[in-house]
């Protein structure tokens, strides 16, 4: 117990910079939907369109991040992230100050590039910072940000966005920007520039079948769980009636469910391998999407009834990825860390996809079919990876 109040305690400053850093990225891509309806309202569009400015987002991180890696990879890390989150914060304050729908999705383009330059950095310098012995629980924590994002940053900006207007909402995500990119210039070190890894060797792995499929998996798996989280507004409000504020307490509580979830996938994977627990999660999450479907017959519901039903949502959506991406490593044999490296492009597609397909069945069906058709991915996403274990096989 002492010991693990030491280790804490020593924790570098710049450490924690970088895990604020992909939390402030995270909560500005993924507040979009807490705020989703009042945005659509104002632009005079309608929620599905609005829903592409995730898609958008995601997309343009996932096509990004492979490039500026390489691109980048000789730049100097303060150098780069200090550019990059200068773009960024001044992408959000545009983005407040914007009427037009078109120009809010260029902005978030814009946003996401800086993302994409910045995100794989971080886990980079946290990795080759981190002392001996220790290179994993540093990259935990600063992807612990993430999942961070869910249990404070969604919630502060959907209650901020439903007390001032949407528009307060890019402003926060600015200012989270801002005191990142300060944050880092004060506490970073200087790093020696690194030697640029050729192109074909960052993106060999994908000459692979099986891990080709495995990637596929990770794209549905996201997809899958992004349809609903990226419409959940106009979901819980068509069942249940709730609005931004009801919205801001159920993103806290999704993110405290989903930190533990994630936290039980990965020891399932450990004990019962990442196929037994992969079929757990799938299984799970299919079935509280059938829940959910049955609960939309009977709605209206009260948004307090429905609340265990979202934190095991959450717990599920997030106890999914760890056996995922362990099965990913083991497909890809000694290709495991290029594969990885690619996995984080794999997870944007993902979003943007469930942002793009969530909105097409909002706006054909309605959102009381998204919790079916995020069912039927989750269960693509498993046959995909059956399917890359027999080739591996």
């Amino acid at each position: 117990m002492i010991e693990g109040v030491r280790e804490r305690a020593r924790l570098p400053t710049w450490l924690f910079a970088l895990v604020f850093t992909t939390f402030a990225f995270a909560t500005d891509d993924y507040v979009i939907a807490g705020v989703l309806p009042a945005i659509s309202g104002d632009l005079g569009v309608s929620e599905a369109a609005g829903g592409q400015l995730v898609t958008v987002f995601s997309l343009a991180f996932a096509l990004a991040a492979p490039v500026a890696s390489v691109v980048s990879a000789t730049w100097s890390r303060r150098g780069l992230l200090t550019w990059a989150l200068a773009l960024f914060v001044a992408a959000n304050w545009a983005a407040a100050g914007t009427t037009s729908y078109a120009v809010l999705m260029g902005l978030r383009a814009l946003a996401a590039l800086a993302a994409a330059a910045v995100v794989p950095a971080a886990y980079a310098i946290a990795t080759s910072l981190a002392p001996e012995g220790r290179q994993g629980r540093y990259l935990a924590l600063v992807m612990g940000g993430l999942t961070g994002s869910l249990m404070l940053g969604v919630p502060i900006g959907t209650w901020v966005g439903g007390a001032f207007g949407w528009q307060a909402t890019f402003g926060l995500g600015g200012l989270l920007g801002l005191v990142a990119l300060v944050w880092i210039r004060v506490t970073l070190p200087v790093l020696p520039r690194a030697q640029a890894m050729p192109v074909r060797e960052r993106l060999a792995p994908l000459g692979r079948p099986q891990v080709l499929l495995g990637l596929l998996g990770i794209v549905a798996i996201v997809l899958g769980s992004m349809m609903l989280m990226t419409y959940l507004a106009p979901f819980l409000r068509d069942l249940a009636g709730a609005g931004p504020a009801e919205l801001g307490w159920v993103f806290a509580a999704a993110g405290l469910a989903g930190l533990a979830g994630g936290q039980l996938g990965g020891r399932a994977a450990d004990r019962w391998g990442a196929d037994r627990a992969l079929i757990a999660g799938v299984a799970g999450f299919t079935g509280v999407m059938a829940v959910f479907t049955v609960c939309w017959l009977l709605r209206p519901l009260a948004l307090l009834a429905l609340l265990p039903l979202l934190l095991v949502w959450a717990g599920v959506s997030w106890w999914i990825p760890p056996p995922a991406q362990t099965r990913l490593l083991a497909l890809a044999g000694p290709a495991g860390p290029q594969a990885l490296a690619l996995n984080s492009s794999a997870v944007y597609v993902g979003v943007s996809g469930g942002g793009a397909l969530g909105g097409l069945v909002l706006e054909s069906h309605g959102s009381g079919w998204l919790p079916a058709a995020a069912a039927l991915v989750e269960l693509v996403a498993l046959g995909l990876f059956w399917t890359a274990s027999r080739l591996r096989a």
